[in-house]
Parts: C-alpha cells; structure tokens; sequence
C-alpha cells in the first residue's frame, strides 16, 4: 500500500465566496446541469449538505473508470472556505485505492479573484504501483471542469452572490 497525495492550484478572477457558494453549497444542482456530460446527477442521500451529508454522484458513460461514486462531507467551513470530504464507496475504491479524501480551499487574492487549491489524499491498494501520468490528467480533467464553471459564473455575475 503507498500514502500518497496530491495538489492542484488554480487562480481564478472570480470572488472566493461566488467559487464557493458554486462549487460547494450548491454543486450538487450546478454541476449535473452545467456540465450534463459528466455528471448524471448527484444526489443527497443523507443530510443537507453540511458535516456528515452522505452524497450520490452518477457519471455518464462518457466516463470510463467509473458510473458513480458516494461521498461523505467531512467538513464545511464557511469562514475559511475550506471543504474536505471522503470517497466511501464507488469510484475506484476497490480497484485501485484504498482510501480517497479530498481538500479544497477558496483563499481571496487581495486584488481581487481566488486561489482555489485542492488536495487529495489517498492509499493505494497493495500492488498498485503511483501513476503520474493519471496524476496529471486528473489534473487537467479537474481544471477543464472549473473553468467551464468559472466562465458560467463571469457570463452571469449575478449568480452565487
């Protein structure tokens, strides 16, 4: 089993708390209906969001690894706009990694805009060799879905105040 983690930074002219109310507070609406060709639906199974919400994410076909994935929000800190959650079931628990917890956190550039930095944390399952390869298209899968919601939220700057 390896321990490993990753972390990815974008910088983005969008206010911290419209990036947050977005992506965090409302994602499970935003993001089935901004970028319907990943995500199917993503469903609260239990809670309403906050600490302990048990989420369900569907993905479309167009996904090749995996069609869902359950997530447990771990914390939701709205002064800091730190958000951390845990894969409990789905994705590629199983298959390749034993454990997956995400990070992300919204920190205000003082000139205005954001810097959005996320982490994720995980064991491998034994045998499963670090694929850094996978590292960076993660990566790059990740900054290609923020940007199309960051160019939502700059086409409609009314929107997450």
């Amino acid at each position: 089993m390896v321990a490993g983690s990753f972390s990815h930074e974008i910088v983005s002219p969008v206010d911290a708390k419209r990036l947050w109310n977005a992506f965090v507070k409302d994602g499970h609406n935003l993001l089935p209906k901004q970028v319907p060709e990943i995500f199917s639906s993503i469903t609260l199974l239990q809670g309403d969001g906050g600490v302990g919400t048990i989420k369900e994410v569907k993905l479309t076909p167009a996904h090749k690894e995996f069609n869902y994935v359950k997530e447990r929000v771990e914390e939701v800190d709205d002064a800091k706009l730190v958000y951390r959650y845990s894969h409990i079931e789905g994705g590629l628990l199983g298959k390749k990694v034993a454990s997956a917890r995400y990070e992300l956190k919204y920190t205000p550039k003082p000139e205005g805009g954001t810097v959005c930095s996320s982490t994720l944390y995980f064991d491998s399952l034994p045998g499963v060799p670090e694929d850094q390869a996978k590292i960076e298209e993660v990566k790059e899968k990740s900054t290609a879905l923020f940007k199309k919601i960051e160019a939502y939220l700059l086409a409609n700057p009314t929107l997450y105040r």
